[in-house]
């Protein structure tokens, strides 16, 4: 969500649809906005609303300096991740 948001600042919908162009699949809201609130309460995410053009107003969300930050560590942290199972797996297949 954090990176999603580097790209610019987004309304629920316009990140469910941009998630699922990233291959993550279909985001429904029952997820999408407690995470939001989440974020929010942590101080990782900012929101504001906007009035609509034709219609109700939206609920953008923007990433903080400490989203940002977060999102550098998680990163690294995931990248770390990703590659001790990579290993593991590697191992796995050359053992069978």
């Amino acid at each position: 969500m954090l990176a999603v948001l580097t790209e610019r600042d987004r309304y629920g919908y316009d990140l469910t649809q941009r998630l699922e162009q990233a291959g993550l699949g279909q985001i429904k809201g029952g997820t999408l906005y407690p995470l939001l609130a989440r974020l929010q309460e942590a101080g990782l995410v900012t929101a504001r609303w906007e009035p609509g053009e034709q219609g109700p107003g939206r609920k953008y969300y923007a990433i903080t300096p400490a989203g940002r930050e977060r999102l550098l560590m998680g990163a690294a942290d995931w990248t770390q991740f990703t590659a001790r199972l990579g290993a593991l797996l590697a191992e796995t297949r050359s053992t069978t």
